[in-house]
């Protein structure tokens, strides 16, 4: 292998984190839009350091490099810039436009007399229920900071110089973080942690209060299960679920000028020494902004209904147009009522046997999990991979794997070092004596809530042969092994499955666009992915780059691959699109001398993807279908509005071309146009 250089996976994160930022900065997107932007930012920096910053301080321990060559550095100093900007934009920008629309955010500053009476009605009646105080003092046991959870510090004086700390909770976990009032015509908004601040002299009487200040700590937030577990592994999970709240602290964060004094007695107390300390705004926990409390349409986004897809003649099902035709469902722009009426139609169907399903992160209130247990009450077989270890969405997939398991579903729960991140359904019907097989398979997880804004496309077709193959993979699931062994070979032909051939399948791929360049012939391939990390595949596409291969990209975060570098990339290019709907759909396309093919599925190109997960890709044989998706990838490519080209520093460049192109908005109208009119032709 030649020796070709990667981006750091972590620093690349943080450009897409950027790009996020770049969105609340952009003065054509509506203002409460701008927010919630803001809010993203926020939740994924919070995830960040859960979940990386822990990755990048154990290297810094073994790494002798100083300075912003050092990942942990050079990722500290693009998050304090990134917070300035984010400060910067609220200040001078985000605030003072809320304004001129009768908005009053109050953000750190006095609460007017006017709105006060109304204040202190929320903290007596709403807050005070949820108060609790801590009188923290060194080597009490009896306090332990949780996970992201806001706290005010506040330091009491007995007025002869003795100072001692209190803490208390702000419970934005169970109360909305912003409050919106209304006085003389004026609307404001009042944050909770500042309802509390106002009526501090109610739960401290006659002390003086020398300095109240917003902390949080954020800790690490990875699950600990490196041993097998049988039978049920929900147990050792509830277990580490209630540890993951008292990981080692990864960052401090607290509001700008707190007294030095002040500052050392809260880390001193807390045991926040190792911690990264933070400056960061007055307020905490931003990704509250997504529920802001005051909506107004002219300063949202305009509404995009999703489109109606299936009109079907009376008595007809869903099944029998997919016995027809392969169907293609793309949300959110079309709705999600095909995918919730196959499972329905699944669980009530007579001719319906079985249905096994993988569930990666469900709906709160699920109706596909409502349907797979109404299958099971049926009397139909029904079999769910449930991946119980999806990140913080464990505690609502064990809560959906007991209902199921009551009802009498069977369930298959992964191995402890295999994650199952396929999204794929399966049923088998029987008709006068002869099965055949529906199936479903996705981009995105079954959940109806996210449909709702991410990009994802499902195919639900009545191909058999690709469809026995993912008969093969379920039963190879319910075997519950760590890795496929020599015994457990399956001959996927149509399928693209991580641990079987997934990884050798997208090589072959690129070897066969080699060989077509050093032919003279055409070569070409699109990928678009939300992950690029995997250096064997990204190898190759460095030599298909020096081999003469076209290769356009589009990678929504994590970007390993280095764009346009002399004898590596030089042919290849890299957009992020980050629009109102998160990009998630993964589609490989090749050229393959004029007869494309295309294929979709779970898999980012990460190393989790290729050998710690179970992941399915599959080919889109339907040339209607084909054409499509080949449309909106052609749409997204050309897109000079929302979408930025990376440079070889990563950074994220927008594209000044002409005409303006936005991608959503044209998939959109070309959806709107089109989809209904094909499917009532095809039934």
């Amino acid at each position: 292998m030649e020796e070709y250089t990667f981006y750091n996976r972590d620093l690349s994160w943080l450009s897409f984190n950027e790009r996020v930022l770049m969105e609340a900065e952009n003065a054509n997107v509506p203002l409460l839009e701008r927010i919630r932007f803001l809010s993203i930012y926020s939740s994924n920096l919070d995830e960040f350091y859960r979940v990386r910053m822990p990755v990048l301080m154990a290297i810094d321990n073994f790494d002798d490099r100083t300075g912003l060559y050092n990942p942990y550095y050079k990722a500290q100093f693009l998050i304090n810039q990134q917070q300035e900007r984010f400060g910067h934009l609220l200040a001078n920008y985000l605030l003072p436009a809320l304004k001129e629309e009768n908005i009053h955010w109050l953000y750190n500053e006095d609460l007017p007399e006017s709105v006060q009476e109304q204040v202190a009605g929320i903290f007596f009646n709403e807050v005070l229920a949820y108060i609790r105080l801590f009188s923290v003092e060194k080597d009490d046991d009896g306090f332990f900071a949780e996970n992201n959870k806001l706290y005010q510090a506040i330091m009491l004086s007995d007025g002869a110089g003795t100072e001692r700390l209190e803490l208390i909770t702000v419970p934005s976990d169970v109360l909305p973080r912003l409050f919106a009032l209304n006085t003389s015509g004026s609307k404001y908004v009042v944050f909770l942690d500042d309802i509390i601040k106002n009526n501090l002299a109610y739960l401290f009487p006659g002390e003086m209060i020398t300095g109240v200040y917003n902390i949080k700590i954020t800790r690490n937030a990875e699950l600990n299960l490196h041993d097998e577990i049988d039978e049920d592994i929900t147990a050792a999970l509830e277990k580490e679920l209630k540890k993951r709240d008292l990981g080692f602290a990864t960052r401090f964060l607290c509001q700008p000028g707190i007294p030095l004094r002040h500052l050392y007695r809260i880390i001193y107390t807390l045991d926040l020494e190792k911690a990264s300390i933070v400056q960061g705004g007055f307020y905490h926990n931003m990704k509250d902004l997504n529920g802001f409390p005051l909506q107004d349409p002219h300063l949202s986004y305009s509404k995009w209904p999703s489109q109606q897809m299936l009109f079907l003649k009376k008595q007809e099902t869903l099944f029998d147009l997919i016995l027809q035709q392969d169907l293609m469902v793309h949300v959110p722009y079309q709705n999600y009522d095909p995918i919730l009426r196959f499972f329905n139609e699944a669980a009530n169907d007579t001719f319906v046997e079985e249905i096994s399903v993988t569930l990666y992160r469900v709906a709160d209130n699920s109706r596909i999990v409502n349907a797979l247990i109404t299958a099971a009450k049926n009397g139909k077989r029904v079999s769910v991979m449930v991946e119980l270890k999806a990140r913080f969405d464990e505690a609502n997939n064990i809560k959906w794997a007991s209902r199921m398991k009551a009802a009498g579903v069977k369930l298959i729960y992964s191995n402890a070092d295999m994650k199952v991140h396929a999204k794929v359904a399966l049923v088998k019907r029987t008709v006068r004596n002869e099965s055949h097989y529906i199936g479903l398979l996705a981009t995105g997880n079954l959940n109806e809530s996210t449909a709702r804004f991410y990009t994802d496309h499902i195919l639900m077709t009545a191909n058999q042969e690709m469809l026995l193959e993912l008969q093969l993979l379920f039963g190879f699931l319910r075997k519950k092994k760590k890795k496929p062994q020599l015994e457990d070979a399956i001959n996927f032909e149509h399928l693209l499955v991580a641990q079987f051939n997934l990884q050798q399948k997208f090589i072959s791929l690129i070897d066969r666009e080699i060989a077509h360049a050093k032919q003279g012939l055409p070569a070409e391939m699109i990928i678009k992915m939300n992950n690029l990390e995997e250096k064997v595949l990204i190898s190759k596409l460095y030599e298909a780059s020096n081999a003469g291969v076209k290769i356009e990209m589009i990678i929504r975060s994590v970007c390993c691959l280095i764009p346009g570098i002399a004898g590596q990339s030089e042919n290849i290019t890299v957009k992020r699109i980050v629009d109102r709907y998160l990009e998630h759909g993964r589609i490989f396309v090749f050229h393959n001398n004029g007869d494309k093919e295309v294929f979709m599925g779970s898999a980012d190109w990460m190393n989790r993807n290729i050998y710690g997960r179970i992941e399915v890709c599959f080919p889109v044989y339907d040339d209607s279908l084909k054409a499509r998706l080949l449309e909106m990838l052609i749409l997204q490519l050309n897109d000079t509005v929302q979408a930025v080209e990376l440079n070889e520093e990563l950074q994220n460049n927008y594209l000044a071309k002409m005409p303006r192109i936005s991608s959503q908005q044209a998939i959109y109208e070309l959806l709107k146009e089109t989809s209904t009119i094909e499917t009532t032709n095809a039934i």
